[in-house]
């Protein structure tokens, strides 16, 4: 499973040269993205290598959980009212509707909050430093972590898998 780790570098230049060192250890470009403070990403960084993801994986998850709940929980209380004449089919139908909406309505509104490494690290992209994420897994995350600090990366504290992020 992938990892991401992330890195600071003080300005562009410096994260070019750590790009550059990630990729001669063998990380793909696809797993290479940038995070800057919006007039330098605007002005200087390629729209290939912006991290543009926002929540919208997480939103999305949190609200398949919490729809599936709502809808479980109403199906069981209409499975409970004799008149109704809920199946235990229907308890079920009422779980995957909740879960689908649920599921919609956290990716809409989690596409408009700021992914986790933006938000944990907003005072380093206000400040102008240049941040590079890295998703990669085991020995060539190793050797990618290497070569990018050699260049003069500082890592940041964060390790998270992946799909989670």
């Amino acid at each position: 499973m992938n990892k991401r780790h992330v890195f600071s570098t003080p300005d562009l230049v410096g994260a070019e040269a750590a790009v550059h060192a990630a990729r001669q250890a063998g990380i793909p470009d696809d797993d290479i993205s940038l995070i800057a403070r919006h007039d330098i990403e605007m002005q200087a960084i390629p729209d290939d290598r912006l991290e543009t993801t926002g929540d919208f994986a997480r939103g999305g998850m949190k609200g398949m959980l919490g729809g599936g709940a709502s809808g479980l929980l109403a199906g069981l209380i209409a499975v409970t009212i004799a008149p109704l004449g809920l199946a235990v089919a229907g308890v079920a139908g009422m779980t995957l509707i909740g879960a689908a909406v649920g599921g919609w309505a956290g990716m809409l509104s989690g596409t408009a909050v700021p992914d986790v490494v933006r938000r944990q690290f907003e005072a380093e992209i206000e400040a102008g430093h240049v941040l590079i994420v890295i998703d990669a897994e085991g020995e060539a995350l190793a050797a990618a972590d290497a070569a990018v600090m050699a260049v003069g990366a500082t890592p940041l504290p964060f390790e998270a898998p992946s799909a989670t992020t």
